[in-house]
């Protein structure tokens, strides 16, 4: 497992919001509304908040959020890595740029299991966003059939040597990825903290070999997965865990403001 004893302390948790396919930009809207009254500014402080709505909730989201100066991240939940073109329904980085976005998921696995994304797209969004200057979440996780048979580390560790196949360290150690093991997406089901928190430094650790110590040690890793107000407080108190990304659980400002306020 990599090193990360210093890069820990330095390491900001980062909380995002995945809404998939939910919300009018009327109700997003609201919800973002309802979610800066009940976050404080110390809350900002100890956590980076991010809301990733839907495309035709974008520009809603970033007209509050700029209006009330409210110090959340506003992210994509999809992206196509050429700039312009005759892609019908794609959506490029250049414009995502020009709404403010700041984040980008990319490798979702509903986008990989339901779209057919391959390791080789995912790459071409990660460099994408990275170009455009965003920066990307980008996801990895197992099927139920992998981890039963053993075969979470091959599968994230295959994952991730794809999705930073060309990327700089320095780029590397700015990124978010997201660990999120599939049979646990919107199911109830969760990985233990433990386990969470040994994928994700062997996640780390393959970082590291890929970029270096100084990069696995500055990268931000999330966990998703069925996270709750619940559980989030003992996947938090993990030492590799730097945050996660949260589906269901961040529709509802209450919800996802008792998330962002774990500790």
């Amino acid at each position: 497992m990599a090193d990360v004893s210093a890069g820990q302390k330095a390491r900001k948790p980062i909380m995002a919001g995945n809404w998939k396919m939910h919300h009018t930009h009327l109700e997003a809207i609201q919800v973002v509304q309802k979610l800066s009254y009940r976050l404080s500014s110390e809350d900002y402080e100890r956590c980076e908040v991010v809301l990733c709505p839907s495309f035709t909730s974008l520009r809603s989201v970033q007209t509050v959020i700029e209006a009330d100066k409210l110090p959340i991240g506003l992210g994509a939940q999809n992206v196509f890595w050429e700039e312009k073109g005759a892609f019908t329904g794609e959506v490029s980085p250049l414009m995502l740029v020009k709404l403010a976005v700041s984040y980008v998921i990319a490798g979702h696995s509903e986008r990989r299991e339901l779209f057919g994304e391959t390791d080789e797209m995912v790459n071409k969004k990660v460099k994408a966003v990275l170009a455009a200057g965003m920066t990307p979440i980008m996801c990895v996780g197992e099927t139920l059939e992998e981890r039963e048979s053993g075969q979470t580390a091959a599968k994230v560790s295959r994952q991730v040597q794809a999705g930073l196949e060309g990327v700089t360290p320095e780029q590397v150690g700015g990124m978010v990825v997201a660990y999120e093991p599939i049979w646990a997406i919107g199911t109830g089901r969760n990985a233990t903290p433990e386990d969470a928190n040994e994928t994700i430094g062997t996640i780390r650790s393959m970082v590291a070999g890929i970029a270096g110590e100084a990069p696995a040690a500055q990268v931000r890793i999330q966990y998703g997965g069925s996270v709750k107000p619940g559980n989030v407080a003992a996947i938090m108190a993990q030492p590799e865990i730097d945050g996660a990304l949260v589906g269901g659980a961040s529709l509802e400002a209450d919800d996802f403001a008792q998330i962002v306020r774990w500790a």
